[in-house]
């Protein structure tokens, strides 16, 4: 059985200097927190983690993400989904290329087991933040680019983890935000330690009253 009290008021002691003292942070975080995760949320746990490989990126992961029975797995990777194909079609205007050239659409063929109408495997819904991304995608700086699409993606998470505090979303929520920030290293140490600080920050406004350690 998972023992979320423990691992989400145990979060904010995984901070900053942890991270950066071992090298390996984010894989040794995930392990701590594996070891008071049950086995089906720890199955959970690794659908997304895999999600963060980009070589897993294809029609077959998306259609497992989009029918997963957890919902923060199917409504972040909806998303993901999405801002996937929008740099992929940004990419290909850019380069003169068709515009659905590497889009993932979902379209599957008649041969397919338990496909609508239309012969979809899966769809990616309304994206309601693809204003937000086609506006960050036109910004010429590369670090600047990242960064928004980053804060795009951070402010989805936090939607999906609303009213979420001692639960597998929230553990899942933590990670993936986490991923985030642990990307920054490579690109803006600086950013890289400000994300940090947000995800802890984040994290101890969910614990009013709870003693830290720094």
């Amino acid at each position: 059985m998972s023992n979320f009290e423990y691992i989400i008021s145990s979060l904010p002691y995984l901070t900053v200097d942890y991270k950066y003292a071992e090298g390996q942070g984010f894989s040794r975080v995930v392990e701590e927190i594996r070891e008071n995760l049950g086995e089906k949320d720890n199955a959970v746990l690794d659908f997304l983690l895999k999600g963060f490989q980009g070589s897993e990126l294809n029609p077959d992961f998306y259609a497992g993400a989009l029918r997963h029975p957890h919902k923060f797995i199917r409504e972040y990777f909806r998303f993901d989904l999405n801002l996937r194909n929008a740099k992929v079609r940004f990419l290909n205007r850019s380069l003169g290329r068709p515009d659905e050239q590497d889009v993932i659409t979902g379209l599957g063929t008649e041969e397919d087991q338990d496909l609508d109408t239309d012969l979809y495997r899966f769809h990616g819904g309304e994206f309601e933040e693809a204003a937000k991304v086609d506006t960050a995608l036109s910004l010429g700086d590369l670090l600047s680019r990242e960064k928004e699409l980053d804060d795009i993606s951070w402010e989805k998470i936090s939607s999906l983890e609303t009213f979420h505090y001692f639960d597998l979303t929230a553990v899942l929520a933590y990670i993936a935000k986490l991923h985030i920030a642990d990307r920054w290293l490579a690109l803006d140490e600086q950013k890289g330690r400000e994300r940090f600080q947000q995800l802890v920050n984040e994290v101890r406004g969910t614990f009013k009253g709870v003693h830290y350690t720094e």
